[in-house]
């Protein structure tokens, strides 16, 4: 019924795997796995916090319909990281509370 994905690596061996650091957490995951795969692998089960309430959310659809699964991702904010690939030395963090929007930057 499932399958591997043909990027994460061979059904005869292990899958080749990345470093990434999740809230701090060094930790290896496969190759072509999504940000939001590597938050739950690190143990991880919510990722953000709603803006209003506080709320813990976790990635929910894993394709990107919902934005549940906001995160920092190598500083920058409101990244969808369920559609984010890993890549070597990615820095994962929680996003908390509602967006900003860094004025200066958008006016230029």
């Amino acid at each position: 019924m499932f399958r591997r994905r043909p990027e994460a690596g061979s059904t005869e061996g292990p899958a080749a795997t990345v470093m990434v650091t999740v809230e701090g957490r060094d930790i290896r995951v496969p190759e072509g796995a999504s940000a939001a795969a590597a938050f739950l692998l690190a143990g991880f089960s919510t990722i953000r916090e709603t803006g209003i309430s506080g709320a813990p959310r976790a990635p929910y659809c894993l394709m990107g319909v919902c934005f549940d699964c906001l995160a920092e991702i190598d500083g920058v904010a409101n990244r969808q990281s369920c559609m984010v690939t890993v890549a070597p030395g990615m820095t994962i963090r929680r996003q908390h509370g509602k967006r900003t929007i860094d004025v200066e930057a958008a006016a230029k």
